[in-house]
């Protein structure tokens, strides 16, 4: 039987058995009753968290440490704590286990919250799915998982968001590219994918990518190939463009690259003994205009690029089990961040797309608002503040300045006053 976790962490089935429950609002608790909620956490519960959270020993030096908080800046105190990386150039490992599931015949949904509020350079925001028999204590970027899904930044070069499927032990990337957010404040990741072979990728509840998880990335030999007893015809031109013919090259175009300096002279010191016959050196020929070339003209004989026949790949066999995963039954954190800050909340595994959404809406679909509301006004306090230490800086070095000018103007009146009586 399907069992979800709540936030005390107990197991139960949405709407039957007994047990602590998630703080929801009505339409997500609408929604349970027909729910398989596998895992939810939402660190309601003060420091209970660290009893269904398991923290890494795998080189333990070289781990970074979580705090709950929720953080400098947020929309709600309470339901915006969120699990926090706390050290700079840090690898993060983490995870919780609940009641092992299939989603053989059903729709995976995976949703959390992540916030870079430190404005993070370089550092992973991803989560892992795991089997029930990875060994938690020693989580490390070299465990075995099924699914890796969320947002990577390092650089100007990498934003994106990380869609990797594990498929017959090894692991298969997403080819087209997903943009991550990247500003410093909290969104919402959602995977989705479905029995049919379909998925989606959502940012803050709206989607930002779709498609066939057999088209979208590698896990099968392509449907089609070219058919290798086909050849292109000999008198099949695809070039767009030729050489003019009419194009000549002007008569003194050929001239060396590089020419001899006849104003050089031979030093005094040369020694031809020592140094072997002296010569001119070579410079820079300012009229050397390199190899020529015709232009070019488009191909009056150009057909397109020759459509290769295509035939059935024989080592093709269809797989329509890709989706499917058993014994899902870890959440982990396994990251690098060279500089620390991100909070992690409002994890979410269940089989209803709604339910997620309701889930989104009700969570940080609430608190986005406020958040960027209290951040806001902690940017202009800051800015006040500023203001207030910059003006009250010039205006006690204004106030040094006139002081040492009067001070100076009294130096003077007295040594004037010294010279009239010495006079």
């Amino acid at each position: 039987m399907a069992a979800a976790v709540g936030q005390g962490g107990g197991a139960l089935r949405r709407g039957l058995g007994p047990g602590p429950r998630p703080l929801l609002l009505l339409g997500a608790a609408l929604g349970a009753a027909r729910a398989a909620v596998y895992f939810q956490e939402q660190f309601l519960d003060g420091a209970g968290w660290q009893k269904r959270w398991v923290h890494s020993e795998y080189k333990a030096e070289r781990l970074g440490t979580f705090k709950l908080t929720a953080g400098k800046f947020y929309g709600d105190p309470v339901r915006d704590k969120g699990l926090q990386t706390s050290e700079n150039s840090k690898f993060y490992a983490i995870s919780s286990r609940f009641e092992p599931f299939s989603n053989k015949g059903k729709t995976l949904v995976i949703q959390y919250t992540v916030k870079h509020e430190q404005k993070i350079d370089c550092g992973g925001g991803y989560i892992k799915i795991f089997s029930s028999d990875l060994d938690q204590k020693n989580l490390s970027g070299d465990s075995h998982y099924y699914i890796m899904f969320g947002p990577d930044i390092c650089g100007s070069e990498t934003k994106k968001v990380h869609v990797i499927l594990n498929y017959k032990n090894k692991p298969h990337p997403m080819k087209k590219p997903i943009r991550c957010k990247v500003d410093g404040y909290t969104h919402l990741y959602t995977l989705i994918i479905r029995p049919d072979q379909t998925y989606e990728v959502k940012i803050d509840n709206a989607v930002v990518a779709s498609g066939n998880l057999e088209d979208d990335l590698d896990f099968l030999p392509p449907r089609k190939i070219n058919d290798p007893a086909v050849k292109k015809p000999h008198d099949w031109d695809d070039r767009i463009q030729i050489d003019d013919p009419n194009d000549i090259k002007p008569e003194d175009w050929d001239e060396p690259e590089y020419i001899m300096d006849t104003s050089a002279e031979k030093p005094e010191d040369w020694d031809d003994s020592v140094n072997g016959k002296w010569s001119y050196p070579m410079v820079k020929n300012p009229l050397y205009r390199g190899e020529w070339q015709p232009r070019q003209i488009d191909n009056p004989n150009y057909r397109g690029v020759w459509p290769h026949p295509k035939i059935d790949n024989p080592n093709y066999s269809p797989d329509y089990n890709i989706y499917s995963y058993e014994n899902i039954s870890i959440i982990g954190l396994d990251i690098w961040q060279v500089r620390a800050g991100t909070i992690f909340d409002n994890f979410l595994i269940t089989d209803d797309e709604d339910y997620a959404e309701d889930f989104g809406d009700e969570t940080w679909g609430e608190t986005k608002d406020p958040e960027k509301e209290m951040n806001i006004r902690q940017t202009e306090e800051e800015q006040e503040r500023e203001r207030v230490t910059e003006e009250k800086y010039f205006e006690q070095r204004f106030k040094k300045k006139i002081k040492e000018k009067r001070k100076s103007q009294r130096d003077r009146v007295m040594r004037s006053s010294v010279k009239k009586e010495e006079l």
